[in-house]
């Protein structure tokens, strides 16, 4: 019986991390739809990039630094390592979706190296692994079963430390006006959101960590009918939103509010009976809904909405585990979002500025104008296109 067990978690490890591999094209398609024809190629070489480079870090690195050791004896080490490696990539494709149509590669890739390798083991340390700050004030109870925290809201304040450094788009925002820029695919976009919301189900069911029991499959069940309900109301909220306020209905803002629905159920999926979800992912797809306009009045140039996601809805679904299970507590919740909200953003924010010193990360008005295709990757997506400006 106990191989037994050992050989179906083992299985059901590896088939998690497929399904979230599946997030990598989803994240590429979805910022390839978004952004205008002449970054597309940029986008997609950016994204094959954050996971070859990412995965890689954690590998050599990353790994040993968040979890002490490979050893596991519930399940195959080379299965739990897959698994978790498999994460590692989203706190960048998270980043790196909100600086699209103005980010250098090699920048990236330096700071790719940083976060893989350092900044977001040492996050997952405290809170998931090895815990080497155990009985300091970094000693966190924050309970956050898949990463509203540790990986969506680590990727949204990098994220905000770089557009803070790095500025808007070239013409975003005039004096007192906001030039808007049109999705250039929208059928690439639908894929990727959807690719995405696959991909969920071995985000938050695979962190359940076994299913080889009954207890544990029905653990698994609830978690993955969970995320997949916090994704609807999301969906839902956000369509009704749009359609009371513009009378439109906004594909873009659709999706976007069923991904904050599944970041918001990310952080207890598993804790929560299956009505509550409903309220929590309806209440992060109106974040969405509202952040987005936020953040453009800010002047916070984000054309992916990554920051509405990911930051807002990794704060809110973290949150939201300790308004509505009783046994947990909120201010531990409310610690752990800030602890590693002041952690990540001020230790992305040095690291990026000292890269950007050396290897500025925004391309000039100029490269902006022609398109990253031409100048970073020499391959055009759509070369028989004329390029918009």
């Amino acid at each position: 019986m106990e191989d037994f067990s050992y050989v179906i978690d083992t299985f059901f490890a590896l088939f998690a991390m497929t399904l979230i591999i599946f997030m990598v094209p989803g994240f590429a398609m979805l910022e390839a739809g978004l952004v205008r024809t002449k970054n597309v190629s940029a986008v997609l070489t950016i994204n094959v990039m954050i996971y070859a480079v990412a995965s890689m870090m954690f590998f050599l690195v990353g790994y040993t630094l968040a979890f002490g050791s490979w050893e596991n004896s519930a399940m195959s080490m080379y299965a739990a390592f897959l698994f978790q490696m498999a994460f590692v990539g989203k706190t960048v494709n998270i980043m790196s979706g909100g600086v699209s149509e103005r980010v250098r590669m090699i920048p990236l890739a330096i700071f790719t190296v940083v976060m893989a390798a350092f900044i977001y083991p040492i996050v997952v340390n405290v809170s998931w692994g090895a815990d080497m700050l155990e009985h300091t004030f970094l000693d966190l109870n924050m309970y956050d079963l898949a990463g509203s925290t540790v990986i969506h809201s680590t990727g949204g304040w990098a994220l905000l430390a770089a557009i803070l450094i790095m500025g808007p788009r070239r013409g975003r925002y005039g004096e007192g006006t906001i030039k808007v820029i049109p999705a250039s695919n929208i059928p690439l976009v639908v894929l990727g959101a959807l690719l995405l919301w696959i991909g969920w189900f071995g985000f938050n069911g695979g962190s359940v960590g076994s299913i080889s029991s009954k207890e544990s499959a029905d653990a698994v069940a609830l978690t993955i009918m969970n995320t997949n309900t916090a994704g609807l109301a999301g969906a839902i909220i956000a369509g009704i939103i749009m359609y009371v306020r513009y009378k439109l209905f906004d594909i873009t803002m659709i999706l976007n509010g069923a991904l904050g629905g599944l970041v918001a159920i990310t952080a207890g999926p598993d804790l929560y009976n299956m009505y509550v979800p409903i309220l929590v992912g309806a209440i992060g797809g109106a974040l969405v809904v509202f952040a987005v306009p936020l953040f453009d009045t800010l002047k916070l140039d984000d054309p992916v909405g990554a920051l509405s996601v990911h930051l807002v809805n990794g704060v809110w679904g973290t949150l939201a585990v300790g308004l509505f299970v009783s046994e947990i507590s909120f201010v531990d919740q409310l610690k752990g979002v800030v602890l590693i909200g002041i952690f990540v953003f001020c230790v992305s924010y040095g690291v990026l500025k000292l890269i950007n010193r050396f290897v500025p990360y925004c391309a000039d008005d100029e490269i902006q104008l022609e398109g990253l295709d031409v100048n970073e990757c020499g391959v055009e997506a759509y070369p028989e296109f004329k390029r918009s400006i």
